[in-house]
């Protein structure tokens, strides 16, 4: 088992898209970060690095290499999911819940579950996206970003 948490605060460019899971979601803001700050992909690369005792998302893909910069995540996750392939792991399921004020996730949750699954190879029957809020608790409460956890079981 393994367990991912990220964090992205909102972004003050209008322009940047938000993206989660790999979908980009209509109507942002976008999240703050070095990649494109997916924080699913990058909450399931932790989970799926740690399952695998591998390390971590910033010691795999640190932000001081430039080819990152503006990177797709969904590179991060390819790459993690092939390190622990070759460690003989199999993904058997994966469970996300994002936290989040705004904005409202429930709309794009197939989508999003639809696309983790076709990155890690598994039928979106073993994906779970959910989504809740903290009641307007702290910073995801405030609306000042998004977290998100992630939790891996890979098979071997």
């Amino acid at each position: 088992m393994g367990q991912g948490l990220d964090v992205h605060a909102f972004s003050a460019d209008g322009g940047r898209p938000l993206v989660l899971g790999g979908v980009a979601i209509p109507g942002g803001p976008g999240l703050e970060g070095y990649s494109d700050a997916d924080v699913v992909l990058h909450a399931v690369v932790d989970a799926l690095l740690g399952a695998a005792a591998l390390g971590d998302l910033g010691t795999v893909f640190g932000t001081d290499d430039p080819a990152h910069a503006g990177a797709a995540s969904a590179v991060f996750v390819t790459e993690a999911l092939r390190l622990a392939l070759a460690g003989g792991w199999a993904v058997g399921n994966l469970d996300c819940t994002l936290v989040a004020q705004r904005p409202r996730l429930a709309p794009h949750r197939e989508a999003i579950t639809a696309a983790v699954a076709g990155l890690l190879g598994v039928p979106p029957g073993a994906v779970n996206v959910k989504a809740t809020t903290t009641d307007r608790l702290g910073f995801t409460g405030r609306g000042e970003g998004i977290a998100c956890l992630a939790v891996v079981l890979l098979e071997g």
